[in-house]
């Protein structure tokens, strides 16, 4: 999943939110050194992750990108599965997307100190280009999409998986539905445990 789903996953806890959503800079047990809260959001982010890695809905997904995109097609799956979130947003949240990521831009400028460089440096241009709110449309996805092609160098064609999702979006978007509501699940039984 990506930036969008992680933040939803994460419940109404301010320092759980941010753990999740800075976690892929935290590697092994450095995550000890947050504060309690930011610890579990990590713990969070990682389940999340493992559990999405290893699902036969999302191999399925990616299955349908493999030949293309090598195993980047993960990484395209996780930004194609949070445009369905955005989109469909009114299903799983009572507060507009819109309000939603402006409470979070602002959660991630008050704790600014909690958070780790890389996200310091990288919260700039998400607020300015409005990430997350961009998921909801296929304009905002092939930007996001073009954007990554350029931050991995080239090395595949990640911008043309707009067409790929063009010309499977029911299929999908189906297999999003099916499977977040599959992870909401499971996060809600690991978030007892912490």
């Amino acid at each position: 999943m990506n930036f969008l789903a992680h933040i939803y996953l994460s419940g109404e806890d301010d320092l759980v939110t941010i753990g999740n959503f800075m976690a892929d800079g935290i590697k092994g047990k450095k995550y000890l050194k947050y504060p309690e809260g930011i610890q579990k959001g990590i713990l969070i982010h990682r389940w999340i992750d493992s559990y999405t890695d290893s699902h036969h809905i999302t191999k399925q997904s990616t299955k349908r990108l493999h030949a293309k995109y090598g195993h980047y097609s993960g990484v395209i799956v996780d930004i194609l599965y949070d445009h369905f979130l955005a989109k469909n947003w009114h299903q799983y949240h009572n507060q507009p997307l819109e309000e939603y990521v402006n409470d979070f831009y602002t959660l991630l400028k008050d704790n600014h100190d909690l958070l780790t460089t890389r996200i310091q440096k990288m919260m700039i241009p998400m607020m300015e280009q409005n990430w997350l709110l961009s998921y909801a449309t296929l304009e905002g996805i092939e930007t996001v999409l073009y954007n990554m092609n350029i931050r991995i160098k080239k090395r595949v064609p990640m911008d043309e998986a707009i067409q790929d999702l063009k010309e499977h979006y029911e299929a999908f978007e189906k297999e999003f539905t099916a499977f977040f509501e599959e992870l909401q699940a499971f996060i809600a039984i690991k978030m007892k445990e912490l």
